[in-house]
């Protein structure tokens, strides 16, 4: 039976500062950086430090003279995939706070909180976006789509039960599933609308909007290797649950992971985009769905797929973003805008 998670005091005079388990520990929650458990929690904090940003920073000028010229295809695909980015930001927001009150390290702690302000950033991006391009009744329908679009609600429903059962039940064994889950919506259910946003901006179309996915992108995959950090932990501090059985739920979760991906890229982008094949994306799909798991630790869950079909999408992924321009790779700044306006001043 799998053991119960005990929630971290808010203070604990008994404990010393430096915890004594990711999990199931003591520690007094009193954060001092020179005196944490984990070596990587510091670089990991310092990292997310340095790449703190907000939506202010990107001036939509551009995007908005582009918008109503992109075909209806890729307006239509342009809005239900942001439609999406923000039902998954809400969704995570709300767990990392749920996971940060079972980690007994006050380091850790502190990171899960970075995390979610991160992530209310990135769904002040998608509202920052929508506002320049569209109309409010508009904007609201795209924050509506998670209720209406049938090929949205399998994905959805796939993620938040796998949550559910950890807030439902915190136990260790639903904790590492729960975890299996996060890499998924963040490392995974991500990434075909990352590509169409990618190939947006290698034909020069909605950059403004492109390069604030860049920036979401880099935080994502910084959660995914918190958390992959986090997973590996508690199967150090408990190894009886490294077993054939969690394997087979991981490596079987991200086949079922990589299906509703690619149900869902077929259905947002399927052979309507130019530059992007169905073919080519599904391969992407199942690359990153072996490198999530192989991350985790159990392997890659398809034959092959071990090359990222889509190069190209490298030099957008791998951007330093607050000095370098998506296509001459140059220094550049943004000029930052009021969010009431969000560069309607520069038409």
């Amino acid at each position: 039976m799998s053991a119960n998670l005990k929630k971290r005091k808010m203070m604990d005079t008994a404990a010393p500062n430096r915890s004594t388990a990711i999990i199931n520990g003591s520690c007094s929650n009193i954060l001092n950086w020179d005196d944490v458990a984990f070596s990587w929690a510091y670089p990991k904090y310092k990292k997310m430090l340095a790449n703190f940003w907000t939506p202010f920073e990107i001036n939509m000028s551009q995007d908005i003279k582009q918008f109503p010229m992109l075909s209806e295809t890729e307006r239509d695909a342009f809005l239900k995939i942001i439609g999406l980015l923000a039902l998954l930001d809400s969704i995570q927001t709300d767990f990392a706070g749920k996971a940060a009150d079972y980690l007994t390290d006050s380091s850790l702690n502190a990171l899960m909180i970075m995390l979610a302000q991160q992530e209310v950033i990135h769904n002040h991006s998608y509202s920052y976006v929508l506002s320049s391009l569209v109309p409010k009744q508009e904007q609201e329908e795209v924050f509506e789509f998670w209720r209406n679009e049938p090929a949205l609600i399998a994905r959805n429903e796939f993620v938040t039960n796998g949550y559910k059962d950890f807030a439902e039940n915190p136990s260790v064994e639903n904790f590492l599933k729960s975890i299996c889950f996060d890499v998924i919506l963040e490392g995974l259910f991500f990434y075909s609308g990352f590509a169409f946003f990618y190939n947006l901006a290698r034909n020069q179309k909605m950059v403004a909007s492109s390069t604030m996915i860049n920036y979401i992108n880099r935080d994502e995959q910084i959660h995914v290797d918190l958390f992959v950090k986090i997973f590996k932990e508690v199967l150090t501090q408990y190894p009886e649950y490294h077993t054939l059985q969690l394997e087979q739920f991981v490596r079987e979760t991200f086949r079922k992971a990589a299906d509703l991906e690619i149900e869902w890229g077929r259905y947002i982008i399927g052979n309507k985009i130019d530059g992007i094949t169905m073919g080519e994306l599904e391969a992407y799909i199942k690359f990153y769905a072996n490198v999530r798991c192989n991350q985790l630790g159990f392997g890659r869950p398809f034959e092959g797929y071990r090359e990222n079909p889509m190069r190209w999408i490298i030099a957008y992924e791998d951007v330093d973003l607050g000095k370098s321009d998506f296509f001459e790779q140059k220094s550049r700044q943004y000029t930052k805008v009021n969010h009431v306006d969000n560069g309607f001043d520069d038409l």
